[in-house]
């Protein structure tokens, strides 16, 4: 989304060949998406010839890994996907981190959010699994904020019943998140992580999960150093995955805490900032 705000001049510095960069990390909306939550056309191309140099292009979002998956069907073999805000980490179907909540956790912000709709608050949490995304609230308004980022999801009577291992809870406010929501979620704030993601949607995760946490895990495995990562974000759980990479970007478009956490500055998610900034850089 935008922001009022007058970006600092870029750090860039001219670049007179292509950089050694090795993983190029991108949040998905607001950031390589548009405002209408459209790809960039010329993405698939531009994928391709990455591959082709061995670099490896890896989403990086709050989305279901499903989601993700999906939207990137005919290119996904070899990709890591960061789905669920870092929570869970996958490459060609299989596992290569998670970072699950505890039951008791789960229950504990389902009545909180029980409590705030009894109160007329207009929430609505969704309990973000490895298998399914499961909701309670069933109407056509709620069910199609989901389905913007949760391809597979269940209508259920109790959330807290399911038999799945939980990733986060997303807490969906159809006013504002960093108002209403995540004051009330205060509670479970002392042991957990409550994040602001979007305007209308806060997370819960543990303290020990965020996207930057499973960066760094995949630079180890892979052996790939921050001076070799490009990161792409524009909210404020895109902060510590910037911290990872020498080349962090923020978009144009982004969060004032992000542009003045990132160490470059990128055209706006509608003026394809990501590809732009990847084939100036890279010279693809």
């Amino acid at each position: 989304m935008p922001y009022s705000h007058a970006p600092r001049p870029t750090t860039s510095d001219p670049v007179t060949g292509p950089l050694d960069i090795r993983l190029i990390v991108t949040d998905m909306d607001g950031t390589l998406l548009d405002d209408d939550k459209k790809v960039p056309r010329d993405l698939w191309e531009t994928l391709a010839r990455l591959r082709e140099r061995g670099v490896l292009f890896t989403p990086a979002s709050g989305r279901q890994y499903a989601t993700l998956a999906e939207e990137f069907s005919e290119v996904a073999d070899g990709m890591v996907f960061i789905a669920e805000n870092g929570t869970y980490v996958v490459r060609d179907g299989e596992e290569l981190s998670s970072d699950p909540l505890e039951p008791a956790v789960v229950a504990r912000v389902t009545r909180i959010v029980r409590d705030l709709t009894a109160g007329g608050a207009e929430v609505g949490a969704v309990v973000c699994g490895k298998r399914s995304a499961y909701v309670e609230r069933d109407d056509e308004a709620f069910l199609a904020e989901v389905g913007r980022y949760y391809v597979r999801h269940r209508v259920v009577e109790d959330v807290t019943a399911v038999d799945d291992d939980i990733l986060k809870v997303a807490l969906f406010d159809f006013g504002s998140a960093a108002r209403t929501t995540a004051p009330a979620l205060a509670p479970v704030a002392g042991t957990h992580q409550v994040v602001v993601s979007g305007e209308h949607w806060a997370d819960v995760m543990n303290r020990t999960a965020n996207k930057g946490a499973a960066l760094r895990a995949l630079q180890r495995e892979l052996g790939i150093t921050p001076a070799q990562t490009m990161v792409f974000g524009d909210y404020l759980n895109d902060l510590e995955m910037l911290d990872a990479a020498d080349w962090s970007f923020a978009m144009a478009n982004a969060h004032p805490d992000v542009v003045g956490r990132a160490r470059h500055l990128a055209p706006s998610n509608n003026d394809n900032g990501v590809l732009r900034t990847v084939t100036r850089l890279l010279h693809l």
